[in-house]
């Protein structure tokens, strides 16, 4: 089995926009997601490269969107 949990490159996390809205990236390490507020939706990173893709995310539960941003990396 892969291992999927590979650290995300600190410098592409601060090129890096969401694709919808062009909005910031957060990174969550423990869900290995970026997650976009402005778009209500969460990217996955796998094997240390992120999905950009909007039909690969996952929309954010309510509680997820109004939670306190997390320090990324």
């Amino acid at each position: 089995m892969r291992d999927y949990h590979r650290p995300m490159d600190t410098k592409l996390l601060e090129l890096l926009v969401c694709p919808v809205t062009k909005g910031p990236l957060i990174f969550d390490r423990d869900r290995q997601e970026l997650i976009s507020r402005s778009a209500r939706l969460a990217y996955p990173v796998r094997d240390g490269i992120p999905i950009l893709l909007e039909h690969e995310a996952r929309t954010l539960t309510d509680d997820e969107a109004a939670r306190p941003a997390a320090p990324s990396a």
